[in-house]
């Protein structure tokens, strides 16, 4: 038996750093970048005395990073113990492995699905974790070729490329030495999208839930309750191995797909965060628990593009972005409160004007497909009030971000990335630009109408910022019907022509 399954990438686009904290509200969108897990067992069969083991083998393997990691879990504990390498080691799938076998543990209580997941896990767990290259920067790659910084650059790479690693030789590392290795990612949430991927495929594999895969006969099967479940355990694991409680948009988008997101209260976790010692106790508690996160759906409306760029500026750091602005919040609140107020109504404004264009797209298709044209009904020049506002709104975002990032003392957006979005936002057919998430170097957006975005694309690359291949797709976690590696190598045997 194998199981895949696979969860995307995120993009905060409006709500950085307000999501943090209860009742903000954060639109996150779904990418096309998806990360998979593929379970399998490590053995066919099992020795008659294999019942009485209280120890199993897990194998975890990441092609991309020509890394394998072994591990004995404890069919009682549900712990893992590492039997190879350190460096091999990711916490983010350790912690998703040993939070979904005791899930497995506290949710299953039917003797006979019991016996089955005893059998599946003395059979070992093999694990594989693959992440689609949208996740990581190939721009050094692209420069080293001598190729343009193109999407059609980007598409020239095998997918599920190797992942290059930088080297360190500062702080007193010895020239060739050995360092711990750094990983260039474009900010699409690796690690979330990782984490549950792992977990639902496990959870999957072990009868725990039933997900369904993208356009199944019979539907969407996947019922919410399940969906909880893979978000509450996915959200706990996530959070222990990043050793802090965070906003969790990033998880849930992984989850739910596309949404406007209110956080989860960090006391969910609190307990759990200060370590409890028996992990299947914890997690029955974290199941049982009532998760009071929003996740209200919502998702571009028609005939717009999500488009990202890598501006190559260097790197910024979310976490000590994140640290700066605390600061600021407590050592003048009222200034903090008023900026927060500001950009909450602008962030609702965007996100209103974007669901009556899509409610106009769906009752006035004709008119909302010609925006071009001049306004001749009231529904034209509703489509165009409403595009007009969205605009303004993203506008007043962008300043009240930049205020912010000022009296912070950190680059929310930095200079370079205004002149750059300016310019975006100066082109014809865009509706939105903007740094997605915390801000910083990483990486910015826009959102445009009808085709603009290869114009838009075209004049990023001749800046010098790399377009990305990524778009939006609102789907969440989804069971997958094979190997991806399987189903690029049938797709490209399928596409040669035998003569």
């Amino acid at each position: 038996m194998e199981v895949v399954a696979s969860a995307p990438g995120k993009v905060l686009i409006a709500g950085g750093y307000l999501v943090l904290e209860r009742p903000n509200a954060g639109l996150v969108l779904s990418t096309t970048a998806r990360f998979y897990a593929v379970v399998r067992p490590l053995r066919d069969s099992l020795p008659a005395d294999a019942w009485a083991w209280a120890w199993t083998d897990v194998k975890v393997t990441s092609p991309q990073l020509s890394r394998e990691a072994t591990y004995k879990l404890s069919l009682t504990k549900s712990a893992l113990q590492l039997t190879s390498a350190r460096e091999s080691t990711n916490p983010f799938v350790e912690q998703a492995i040993q939070f979904s076998v005791a899930a497995a543990k506290a949710t299953i209580i039917d003797k006979e699905r019991k016996d089955v997941v005893d059998k599946l896990l003395l059979q070992g767990l093999n694990i594989t974790i693959l992440g689609c290259n949208d996740f990581y920067s190939y721009r050094k790659q692209i420069e080293a070729r001598g190729l343009p910084l193109t999407p059609e650059a980007l598409l020239s790479l095998p997918p599920f490329s190797s992942i290059t690693f930088n080297s360190e030789v500062a702080n007193g590392t010895m020239t060739g030495e050995k360092c711990k290795p750094e990983v260039a990612k474009t900010g699409l949430g690796s690690s979330a999208a990782m984490t549950t991927s792992v977990v639902a495929a496990l959870l999957h594999y072990l009868g725990v839930v039933s997900l369904s895969c993208p356009g199944q006969s019979s539907g969407d099967n996947t019922t919410r309750r399940e969906l909880d479940l893979v978000h509450s355990i996915a959200q706990s694991a996530h959070c222990i191995a990043q050793g802090k409680i965070g906003s969790g948009f990033d998880v849930s988008a992984a989850v739910y797909g596309s949404q406007r997101y209110v956080r989860f209260s960090p006391e969910i976790l609190s307990s759990q965060a200060t370590g409890g010692t028996f992990l299947p106790d914890v997690v029955s508690d974290i199941v049982t628990q009532r998760w009071d996160h929003e996740n209200k759906q919502f998702s571009l409306p028609p005939l717009m593009t999500l488009l990202l760029g890598e501006p190559g500026t260097g790197g910024s750091s979310t976490p000590s972005m994140v640290g700066s602005v605390k600061r600021w919040q407590k050592s003048d609140p009222e200034k903090c409160k008023d900026t927060w107020s500001k950009l909450a109504f602008a962030n609702s404004a965007l996100e209103n004007q974007l669901r009556i264009l899509k409610g106009l797209s769906e009752n006035h298709r004709e008119a909302y497909e010609s925006w071009t044209e001049v306004a001749t009904n009231q529904h034209q020049e509703l489509i165009i009030k409403s595009l007009l506002a969205a605009r303004d709104a993203c506008l007043e975002i962008r300043l009240h971000m930049r205020e912010m990032g000022i009296a912070a003392g950190v680059p929310i957006e930095p200079d370079s990335q205004t002149r750059l979005l300016d310019a975006t936002m100066n082109m014809e057919g865009v509706l939105l630009a903007g740094v997605p998430g915390a801000g910083g170097f990483d990486a910015v957006f826009s959102v445009t109408l009808g085709d603009a975005s290869n114009a838009v694309a075209n004049a990023w690359s001749s800046a010098g910022v790399l377009p990305l291949l990524v778009r939006e797709d609102c789907r969440g976690v989804s069971l997958e019907d094979a190997d991806p590696r399987t189903r690029e190598v049938s797709a490209a045997v399928s596409s040669i022509q035998i003569n």
